[in-house]
């Protein structure tokens, strides 16, 4: 896609939300902090060989103590709204029980910096990290973390949802469910697709039950969830690939899709899991398909699906990031475009969307320009699909700052702003100078 930035800001509605985002386990550190508890990626992260370079999250960007300095950088930059993730084990330690008062402090005097600053926050319930206790009496796995999830979105919205611009319950629940139960590459690190896709529906079913309580009491905050999503071609024109295309975008893309706003499971992948199928009470569907006040979409690449072996997915010539992604912006408008003829959708937020580079501070300067060109292409992708008439309200870049990547630790660096781990200085990326400069435009 030809680089249009110097054409986007006029391509925006008024009231566009710009931001950038983090999670608490990538960045916040202070792991043993004021009565923090364990998290299934503390846990995780003691296996040896999980983690790609043997770190863990303990320190990470040590954000717990320098919040404050965090958000001046996200005020200096001018970006206008900032997204990050509660730690459940932070405020309530053994995931049911007493909350813990200097956990819920921390985040009080984070949000109360935010605003002080003009900086909208928005806040996710989960990403990922699960308090080990309840994984310890079965995690997702068993329907009661369902219930536990429900008291915990309760509390926070008792405490936030008059000064949150929205809250999101879960981030990536693919992710969650077939990285972290199928895969077992991600906590916490089981294999049994029957296992994921039981996870995947209590997940769905503890989100539609939170909407439903937080509605309840009263919360002011916009409610939605946030989905990973990718469009999924075939790796060729053959029947079995266009099957096994067909498949795979069931599995990603309308298994999350269909229950949140069909009130269904789609038939063909029911079919295919078989025994594997998750056990669904009755009034489960119902529950999940509550009103979204807002859909968050989170896009990096296409998937490339086939039934040859080996596949490449990518194919030779093919710009890739250090995750070894696909540079694929044209994907970000079609998939908006798709779910847009496909579904009736609420307000969408691109809630992630960034790339990872070997970034290397050289005489206190970090030049990046393939993330500059990789950031300008897709928010074109996005005006593009605005332009289609999809109803898009915000776009977040992942991620501020240089962080913890899970499984990759702390080899890959997704950040707008550097940080040396050895001193935590934080050095603004030559791509957070242009996104500065790009929504100053967008003001003008």
């Amino acid at each position: 896609m030809t680089n249009r930035s110097d054409q986007l800001p006029r391509r925006f509605p008024p009231g566009f939300v710009w931001g950038v985002a983090t999670s608490s386990y990538q960045i916040e550190g202070a792991a043993d902090a004021e009565g923090r508890g364990d998290s299934i990626w503390d846990e995780f992260c003691r296996r040896p060989g999980a983690i790609k370079d043997g770190s863990s999250g303990e320190v990470a960007c040590d954000h717990y103590h320098r919040f404050e300095e965090d958000a001046d950088l996200i005020a200096g930059l001018g970006i206008p709204a900032y997204r990050f993730s509660i730690s459940w084990p932070r405020v309530q330690p053994l995931g049911s029980g007493p909350w813990n008062e200097p956990g819920f402090a921390f985040y009080d005097r984070l949000i109360d910096t935010l605003l002080a600053r003009g900086i909208a926050p928005h806040v996710t319930l989960y990403h990922w990290d699960l308090p080990q206790a309840l994984q310890e009496s079965g995690g997702w796995a068993n329907r009661d973390t369902v219930g536990r999830f429900v008291d915990y979105a309760r509390e926070v919205a008792r405490r936030f949802g008059d000064r949150a611009a929205s809250i999101s319950t879960h981030n990536e629940p693919w992710v969650v469910s077939i990285l972290g139960h199928e895969a077992g590459i991600f906590a916490p690190g089981l294999k049994s697709q029957k296992v994921a896709m039981q996870v995947s529906h209590h997940l769905l079913l503890s989100h539609g039950l939170a909407l439903q309580s937080l509605r309840a009491q009263g919360c002011k905050a916009p409610l939605g969830i946030v989905l990973n999503q990718s469009p999924i071609h075939p790796a060729t024109d053959s029947p079995e690939d266009l099957a096994k295309a067909r498949l795979d975008d069931g599995l990603t893309i309308r298994w999350y899709m269909d229950p949140l706003l069909l009130g269904r499971y789609p038939e063909d992948v029911m079919s295919f899991l078989g025994a594997d199928a998750p056990v669904v009470e009755p009034g489960d569907m119902d529950a999940i398909r509550q009103p979204l006040d807002f859909l968050g979409i989170n896009y990096y690449t296409r998937n490339v699906s086939g039934t040859g072996a080996p596949l490449d997915p990518i194919g030779a010539g093919k710009e890739v990031t250090a995750m070894g992604w696909e540079v694929f912006p044209g994907g970000l408008s079609e998939l908006l475009g798709r779910l847009h003829a496909d579904y009736a959708l609420p307000p969408v937020y691109i809630m992630e969307n960034g790339a990872a580079y070997p970034d290397v501070l050289a005489d206190g300067r970090v030049a990046d320009p393939s993330r500059i060109r990789f950031l300008a292409s897709h928010i074109g992708a996005l005006a593009d699909a605005l332009e289609a008439g999809v109803e898009v309200r915000g776009y977040f870049v992942w991620s501020l700052i240089d962080n913890f990547e899970w499984a990759d630790g702390y080899s890959k660096r997704f950040g707008i702003v550097y940080v040396d781990y050895a001193t935590q200085q934080r050095v603004p990326k030559d791509s957070a100078l242009w996104y500065r400069d790009f929504l100053a435009g967008t003001r003008g």
